[in-house]
Order: C-alpha cells, then sequence, then structure tokens
C-alpha cells in the first residue's frame, strides 16, 4: 500500500471547513498518516498555497515528528517545539505553528504535504519552508498529498 495522507476534518480535493480558516478558530486540522516506508526515521509537513508554480505561500512547516507517531491532533498550539521534539517552523506571516486558509479573492487551493524521511534534524525550531525543502534533499523516502479549497465569501 501506498504512503496516504488524509484529515477527518475534509476530504481531497474538498472544501476545508470555516473552523480552520482565518475566518474561523483557525485551528489545524486533524491529519493522520498510513503505509510510511521501511526506514522512515522522522516525518516533515508542509502546508502551502502554490501561488505560482515557482512560489507558494507558507501555512505550517511541521519537522521532527517522531517515527512512530501517525497523526497530528487538531489545534496544536502555536509553540516552536512540541513535547515529543517536533517542531513547528515559521509561517508566511512568521509566526511559529498553523496559519489558516484566508483567501482575499476567489477560491484557493491549499496542499497539505507529509514527507517520510531518512533523517532527523537538529532541535530548531523557527525553520522556514525553504530551509525544510533545502535540508530534506536526499533524504526524502516517500510523501503524500492532499488538497483542500477554500472561498472568500
Amino acid at each position: 500500500m501506498d504512503f496516504q495522507l488524509q484529515s477527518p476534518a475534509f476530504k481531497d480535493k474538498g472544501d476545508i471547513p470555516e473552523l480552520y480558516t482565518c475566518k474561523g478558530k483557525e485551528l489545524s486540522p486533524a491529519l493522520a498518516w498510513t503505509s510510511a516506508p521501511a526506514g522512515t526515521v522522522s516525518f516533515a509537513l508542509i502546508v502551502e498555497d502554490p501561488i505560482t508554480s515557482f512560489w507558494a505561500v507558507s501555512h505550517w512547516v511541521v519537522y521532527n515528528i517522531p517515527p512512530d507517531k501517525s497523526e497530528l491532533a487538531e489545534g496544536i498550539p502555536h509553540v516552536g517545539s512540541l513535547p515529543d521534539g517536533t517542531c513547528q517552523g515559521k509561517n508566511f506571516k512568521r509566526d511559529n505553528g498553523y496559519m489558516g486558509p484566508c483567501p482575499i479573492r476567489g477560491t484557493r487551493t491549499y496542499r497539505f504535504t507529509i514527507f517520510a524521511l531518512d533523517t532527523m534534524f537538529g532541535a530548531n525550531p523557527g525553520m522556514r519552508r525553504a530551509g525544510l525543502l533545502r535540508a530534506m534533499k536526499g533524504h526524502i523516502l516517500a510523501e503524500a498529498s492532499i488538497v483542500g479549497h477554500s472561498t472568500k465569501k
């Protein structure tokens, strides 16, 4: 079975409920993954709004997720480090933690991608998306994504 990501909060290619957006409580949605490959040492997660093919707005950067975890709970606090060693990086607003969808106009697409990695990074809370992507280069065993949509009403 392939590495997969899902959320009980919304279906892949479905609408992200208001609770998880800037119009609601802006809670991070619960996420769960299955079938991680053998040799996984840690997981990383990037949530982004791909504005163009070469630029994206980062909404959540999470790394050093322990290999025995297979989910992130709803409403993770905005802190650099969690008790299990998981680190949260800086989102577009330079905040550690989740930044909910907040389209200026129309409908935007938000991509949630989990990476199975063959390495763990130093305890360095606050890494940005670009830094994490550079650090992961050559260490990605598998990745899985889901997308959600949010519309300005």
